[in-house]
């Protein structure tokens, strides 16, 4: 994360173990690795719930990113992230990693309720979270994405 932020794709690529793209260096991709070091400077036992890239099989091709914005809470809550890059958007990758976030979140004793938090503008992850079952619970507003709808459902 540390050589996206330097902006060294081919040191950030090396050490991913696959060829990552030029999405991994956008602002709102260097604003998720930002936020991902200081949480791991603080809390370095999160570092198996946090972003990963996210590669399609069998061609090996980074489609985007995805994961957890951390360790399950007190309630057992996890909250999923997850971002497609343009060029693969409205193929099923978004679905296929909400699937299998719900699928680890579901493997893990200590998460009871999965989270996604969603700008009411954005119809493709509205569109993306329809038939897992989540219910909207709320609403909050982000500092970085304005506001945002909350669903929630059980794991």
């Amino acid at each position: 994360m540390t050589a996206l932020l330097d902006g060294d794709l081919p040191r950030a690529s090396a050490e991913a173990g696959v060829q990552l793209t030029d999405y991994f260096l956008t602002e709102q991709a260097k604003w998720v690795w930002r936020y991902r070091v200081d949480q791991l400077a603080s809390d370095p036992g999160s570092a198996g719930w946090l972003t990963r890239a996210v590669v399609a099989e069998p061609d090996g091709v980074v489609v985007g990113y995805a994961g957890f914005h951390g360790p399950p809470d007190e309630r057992g809550m996890v909250e999923i992230g997850y971002s497609v890059a343009p060029g693969h958007r409205r193929q099923g990758y978004a679905r296929t990693m909400l699937t299998e976030l719900m699928r680890r979140a579901a493997a893990e004793s200590g998460v009871r309720t999965a989270r996604v938090t969603i700008s009411p503008e954005n119809t493709a992850s509205l569109a993306t979270i329809s038939g897992f079952g989540f219910v909207e619970v709320g609403e909050q507003w982000d500092e970085v994405d304005g506001l945002e709808l909350i669903f929630e459902v059980p794991v």
